[in-house]
């Protein structure tokens, strides 16, 4: 014990040293000589703004750079990091009036250079950089255009200069997505300069690299994250469009990954104006990239009604979407939240049923409250989840096995069966789910069964079904049933046989935020047999 206890210390240290000598590395004058190599060449491809739409929400009405007060904002020490990171992202330059603002931006960005000239470890973050880059290329018209020689070399020579230390650190990252960001404005910066050998090799090669390392033979995020799949698949496209808008040859390896990814979307987050919250998902209003890949010539469909682990039931008016994947691996599973066999049912693009969400910020305990099982709409024996989970490392310990999946899916009715073992070992129990769907009477039957096992182990069991804050829900007079109101919908909830009972608990499908919401709760103990929970959803109104 004590040997480890030094071991640890010893380890600690180091890693504490190491990172000064890095740090006094990278800020000192032989690195900023390093990355100052760079080659003449002048900017020359120059994006059209509008392949940017899949990544940045255009206001209606643009905004005059006068009235931002950035002149002297670069040395306020007093942002909030929130502020501070998209101060320097640049990304507000897609929201300037052209014609009034062309002068003053580029004054800004020499202001910018004067105070940010060499490495500073805050602002050239692998994320704020990158972005920095693609909003300065992209806006050429406001940042580029119409400038005088000395302003153009000094632009030209910061690009390269950052994007040199972008290459010297991208791959020691270890946030896959910030990875990505970075290879896009790599490959960027090589388009935009001609620079085949030194930056678009280096970007296209590092791109193999990231969709080897983070998709599974299915061309799905290794994460299951589905807000990953979202991520992925916007870059993906913006590069292909940056490379075919330039006349470069676009790779198969990214023709094939777009294709992969474009199924599971038309699957998962096509046509849905509710986002599913499943495994690190946050609401995301999908509308305006819908629109964008209509626009850009993407056509994706997919008759299919699996992808990633998860199985979607559609029809005109409903939506079905349930877990029933096994978690990823421990290194790909800092987002995965412990719903297995949870499901969400959204009616006439309202919410019926959700899971709780996903609080995003890393190492915040509502981050691991939000991964817990009691947080989705599924079966938690004893008060534990499905999976364990290391808090401080927030990586799955110890997962599950999916057991058994079955589907039936015809015009007018639904079934879907499926178990794990997530609780086999600590309590000799299988968990079971079942859902069928009749659509003449818009009714949801489910059951959860409680399989017992030799090393059976009597102990508490709760249901819930989460909803979203804004739903109104009732108990009926007899108390045998729930009326559940999704703006002037109505359902009906029973249970027959449990006491169900409303709970308080907390919401985190907006991004970063969280707010008290409801969730409909049945609770019992584990008996000595085989045990079966029937409830049903049934619309009334």
């Amino acid at each position: 014990m004590i040997f480890k206890n030094s071991l640890n210390y010893f380890g600690q240290f180091f890693f504490v040293i190491s990172n000064q000598i890095k740090n006094f590395y990278l800020n000192s004058k032989i690195y900023n000589k390093k990355i100052s190599e760079i080659s003449n060449k002048s900017l020359e491809y120059k994006p059209s703004p509008i392949l940017l739409d899949c990544l940045i929400k255009y206001e209606k009405k643009k905004t005059k750079i006068e009235d931002l007060y950035l002149n002297s904002v670069w040395l306020n020490k007093n942002l909030a990091e929130k502020d501070y990171k998209n101060l320097h992202s640049f990304f507000w330059l897609f929201s300037l009036d052209l014609k009034s603002s062309k002068k003053i931006t580029q004054t800004v960005i020499l202001n910018w250079i004067e105070e940010n000239n060499n490495y500073n470890k805050k602002n050239w973050e692998i994320d704020i950089l990158s972005k920095r880059i693609i909003a300065w290329i992209s806006n050429s018209r406001l940042t580029y255009e119409d400038s005088n020689e000395e302003y153009k070399n000094k632009f030209n020579i910061i690009i390269k200069k950052q994007i040199n230390h972008l290459i010297n650190e991208i791959e020691k990252s270890k946030w896959v997505d910030d990875k990505m960001i970075g290879c896009a404005a790599i490959i960027l910066t090589g388009l935009s300069f001609k620079e085949k050998e030194k930056y678009l090799n280096f970007g296209l090669s590092l791109l193999k690299k990231i969709i080897n390392f983070s998709f599974d033979k299915q061309g799905f995020p290794k994460s299951r994250n589905i807000r990953q799949l979202n991520f992925y698949l916007k870059y993906f496209v913006l590069i292909r469009e940056w490379l075919k808008e330039s006349q470069e040859d676009i790779p198969e390896y990214l023709d094939e990954i777009i294709f992969y990814l474009g199924q599971s979307y038309s699957i998962l987050l096509k046509g849905i104006k509710k986002n599913i919250l499943f495994n690190g998902n946050h609401e995301v209003n999908n509308k305006d990239f819908d629109q964008y890949l209509i626009n850009h010539g993407y056509k994706f469909a997919n008759n299919s009604f699996e992808s990633g682990g998860y199985a979607i039931f559609k029809n005109k008016k409903l939506t079905l979407a349930i877990d029933i994947g096994p978690p990823p691996e421990k290194k790909f599973s800092k987002d995965y939240q412990c719903g297995a066999l949870s499901f969400e049912i959204i009616s006439n693009n309202k919410k019926l049923i959700c899971n709780s969400g996903y609080f995003q910020k890393n190492k915040h305990k509502l981050n691991y409250i939000s991964r817990l099982s009691a947080n989705h709409s599924t079966l938690v024996i004893d008060n534990h989840s499905s999976c364990k989970i290391n808090s401080s490392k927030q990586e799955i310990v110890q997962g599950l096995k999916i057991l058994k999946k079955t589907f039936i899916m015809e015009k007018n009715y639904w079934n879907i069966c499926a178990s794990h073992d997530g609780y086999s070992k600590r309590y000799g129990i299988i968990h079971e789910r079942q859902i069928e769907f009749f659509s003449e009477n818009n009714k949801f039957i489910g059951q959860d069964k409680l399989l017992k096992k030799k090393n059976f182990k009597s102990s508490s069991f709760e249901i819930r079904f989460h909803l979203e804050p804004n739903v109104k829900i009732m108990k009926t007079q007899d108390e045998k049933s729930i009326l559940i109101d999704i703006e002037n919908e109505g359902w009906k909830f029973t249970c027959p046989g449990f006491k169900i009972d409303i709970e308080t608990g907390l919401y985190f499908g907006k991004k970063n935020s969280f707010t008290e919401n409801q969730n409909l709760f049945i609770a019992g103990i584990t008996q000595n047999n085989d045990q079966t929970i029937k409830w049903e959803f049934e619309k009334i109104t």
